[in-house]
């Protein structure tokens, strides 16, 4: 896109950027997968193998996320920290909802650590989402 030939106006939007959005919220839908699987058992015990898998997959995107973040250039940090402190703030909210339901449900030890692991994935692949989208067409 360009005004004309000898002063071209280069967009954010035109910035190759790795799939992060993507990546955190592949995490986000593994640890629901993993979330639900084990409330369903709840309050008995629940298999915690495709949880726990589920917890690493998704603990991996997110990682990998966040790694792509830190190396991104030209990139509006500012606008992402901004928009992430007040989505993390909504998010911590309703995790320790949900992690208030499956304590009052008599969830206990291992499934009860997996759950928290996977509400911690939660709250920060929701943020992280919602805050690359807004940064990635910052222009500061």
């Amino acid at each position: 896109m360009s005004i004309d030939q000898n002063h071209p106006v280069h967009s954010n939007v035109d910035r190759p950027y790795p799939p992060i959005a993507w990546m955190s919220t592949g995490a986000l839908a593994l640890v629901i997968v993993g979330g639900i699987l084990t409330a369903s058992y709840a309050p008995r015990k629940a298999p915690l193998g495709v949880a726990a898998g589920c917890l690493v997959a998704g603990a991996i995107l997110l990682t990998s996320a966040g790694v792509s973040i830190v190396g991104l250039k030209n990139f509006s940090r500012k606008t992402f920290m901004k928009v992430f402190k007040w989505a993390i703030f909504a998010d911590l909210i309703t995790a320790a909802m949900i992690e208030f339901a499956f304590v009052r449900d008599q969830t206990r030890g291992a499934s009860l650590f997996i759950v928290t692991c996977m509400l911690v994935v939660f709250t920060l692949s929701v943020p992280t989402t919602i805050a690359f989208t807004v940064a990635r067409f910052a222009d500061d």
